[in-house]
C-alpha cells in the first residue's frame, strides 16, 4: 500500500495544498504580471476585470466582481483604477442611477486581443510537460476541489479583515491546549 501524500498529512507548511497552489501562482504568474505591468500598464487584477469584460460583454459592478471572483470592495476600486485609465467606462442605469454598467473601451479590447494570446501560450507551456491524459486527470481535480471549496460553510463563519486605510489590525490570542 503506497505511503500517504504529504497533501493528505502535511507537517510543514511547504506541504499544504494551498500554499503550493500559491507558490505555483508567484512562480507561474511573475510573466504575466511582468507583461501586464510593463508592457501594458495594468495591474494582474486590472487584466482579470478586463479579461471578464472582454469575454462576458458589459456587467454590473456587483456581477463582474462575482464572475472575477474578487470582493465588491477590491472589484469597485479596480473599476475606478479602469476608468481613470480610460479602459471602462461606467454608464449609469437611468431606471436606477445607483447602479452602472461596465464598458471595455477600444483601447482595453485591444489590450485583451493582445494580451490573451500570450497569456494562453503561457499556460500552455506549463501543461506542455504533462502528459495529455494528465492534463485531462488535472483538469477533472481542479474541477472537483473547486467544487469542493465553493461548498465549504467554513469560509463564512470566519470574521473578515478590516482592510480600510487607517484601520488597525488586531491581534487574536489563543488560549493554550
Amino acid at each position: 500500500m503506497p505511503s500517504p501524500s504529504p497533501l493528505q498529512n502535511p507537517r510543514s507548511l511547504d506541504e499544504l495544498l494551498l500554499f503550493r497552489i500559491g507558490r505555483l501562482l508567484a512562480i507561474a504568474g511573475a510573466p504575466v504580471i511582468r507583461l501586464c505591468e510593463g508592457q501594458y500598464g495594468i495591474t494582474r487584477r486590472e487584466w482579470r476585470l478586463i479579461a471578464v469584460l472582454a469575454q462576458q460583454g458589459p456587467l454590473l459592478s456587483s456581477v463582474l466582481a462575482e464572475r472575477a471572483h474578487l470582493d465588491r470592495g477590491r472589484t469597485s476600486k479596480t473599476v475606478s483604477d479602469l476608468v481613470r485609465k480610460n479602459l471602462l467606462v461606467r454608464t449609469p442605469l437611468p431606471q436606477d442611477r445607483r447602479y452602472a454598467q461596465l464598458t471595455l473601451t477600444d483601447a482595453a479590447r485591444e489590450i485583451y486581443a493582445a494580451l490573451f494570446p500570450v497569456i494562453v501560450q503561457l499556460n500552455q507551456s506549463l501543461l506542455d510537460g504533462l502528459a495529455p491524459a494528465d492534463v485531462q486527470h488535472f483538469d477533472a481535480v481542479l474541477a472537483q476541489l473547486q467544487q469542493r471549496a465553493a461548498q465549504q460553510p467554513l469560509a463564512q463563519d470566519l470574521p473578515k479583515a478590516d482592510r480600510r486605510k487607517g484601520a488597525r489590525a488586531t491581534a487574536v490570542r489563543v488560549a493554550p491546549g
